[in-house]
Parts: C-alpha cells; sequence; structure tokens
C-alpha cells in the first residue's frame, strides 16, 4: 500500500492533492535524496551544470568601507570525472560577462564598459582544468587557465564536495559543489583605480550538475 500511495502522491505532483498532509509527508519522505558525503559516492561520467541550481558572485572590499558583490547571470559548465582517479578530472566553464548583475543597471552598463570588463569585445570568460590536487577527503585544489579580458592567467580553484545523490525530482545523479577563485584582477587588466579600490577579488561559486547518459 505504501509504494502505491508514494507512486499516486509522485504522479500527482504538484497537483493540490500532494498539498494533504499525509501525501505530503510521504512524498518528501520519497522524493528526498540521500545526500552522500564520500567522494567515492559520486558515480564516474560526465555532468551538465544545472543552471537553476547555481551561481557565481565575485567580492571586492571598497574602499575599506564593505565588500562589494556582482553576480553573473549567465554561465555554463560541464565536469568528467572518476572518484577512482580523481585527479583526471576535468572541469570547463564560460561565463557570460554581459549578464552582469549589480542591481543597477547603470553602473553595470559602466563595469561591461571598456575601463573595466570591456564585455563587448570580450564576451565571454572561461576556465579550463590543467591538474587538480586532492587537500582533504572532500576537498581539492584545481589548478587551470582562466580566460578574462583576453587575457589568460594560472589560477586555483578551491573546491569542496557537498554531496551526491539521485535525484527523483531531476531524473538524474546529482553531485554538488562550493567553490572559491581568488584572483588579482589587474593581471587581466582590470585595473582601473588600482591602488584606490582592492586588486584582489574572490569570486564564489555554488554549482549541482547532473550526470548525462546511462
Amino acid at each position: 500500500m505504501r509504494p502505491a500511495l508514494a507512486a499516486l502522491c509522485i504522479g500527482l505532483w504538484p497537483a493540490p492533492l500532494l498539498a494533504l498532509t499525509g501525501c505530503s509527508m510521504l512524498a518528501s519522505a520519497v522524493l528526498k535524496p540521500d545526500v552522500q558525503t564520500a567522494a567515492v559516492s559520486v558515480p564516474a561520467g560526465d555532468y551538465k551544470l544545472d543552471p537553476a541550481h547555481a551561481s557565481i558572485l565575485f567580492k571586492i572590499n571598497h574602499l575599506g568601507y564593505s565588500t562589494y558583490i556582482g553576480r553573473f547571470e549567465r554561465f555554463d559548465a560541464s565536469l568528467t570525472g572518476d572518484p577512482a582517479t580523481p585527479q583526471t578530472a576535468q572541469v570547463t566553464a564560460v561565463v557570460d560577462m554581459t549578464s552582469l548583475n549589480i542591481a543597477n543597471p547603470d553602473f553595470a552598463a559602466a563595469l561591461m564598459g571598456p575601463d573595466w570588463f570591456d564585455a563587448a569585445t570580450y564576451p565571454q570568460a572561461t576556465f579550463k582544468t590543467l591538474g587538480l590536487k586532492l587537500t582533504s577527503e572532500t576537498e581539492a585544489d584545481i589548478s587551470g587557465e582562466l580566460t578574462l579580458k583576453g587575457k589568460s592567467q594560472a589560477v586555483i580553484v578551491k573546491a569542496r564536495l557537498n554531496g551526491s545523490a539521485y535525484d527523483r525530482l531531476r531524473g538524474a545523479d546529482v553531485v554538488g559543489f562550493s567553490a572559491t577563485l581568488p584572483l588579482n584582477r589587474a593581471e587581466f587588466g582590470i585595473d582601473k583605480y588600482s591602488g584606490l579600490l582592492a586588486d584582489d577579488v574572490v569570486i564564489e561559486i555554488e554549482a549541482e550538475f547532473l550526470k548525462t547518459g546511462g
């Protein structure tokens, strides 16, 4: 009876009947993923980004007064890996620099202009993996090449595996990561007001990947 009721609840998703207490509680128990934090639990294979559950923020100290925060709304990434040989994992990513969102359209347009990101000339930033070194069971330093405003530099992304599981709602194996990327903006030619504004910038990334194929 319980499996049949669970199937009924899932089949009705998101019909009003699912809001009934018993059905809702049962559906929650059935649909909630059993997230495993151990890296060995991650299925080997190819993954694509779930953009609905991902974010890219940048943070920079503003004259000592505050930490200024911006975000990019459009980006994509792919991941290929095998927990048996984690050092061979490959990550590629591309960010649409014209999708800058700082809740101030006029200032965003200025930042995308030639004095800053010059997004009209360089509409994309890209990252590709060069190597990976485990620093704990769930953390790694990912060395890679970041290309921003037409300049390519070696960088290190500090990534943490949050967990993985089969997700019934999305019908796929899912793996989630948090990552930070410290960089010097002047090294990429984004040096306006260097010395007045901080050159050190931190990129913060939250990402969920869906396994593709079988």
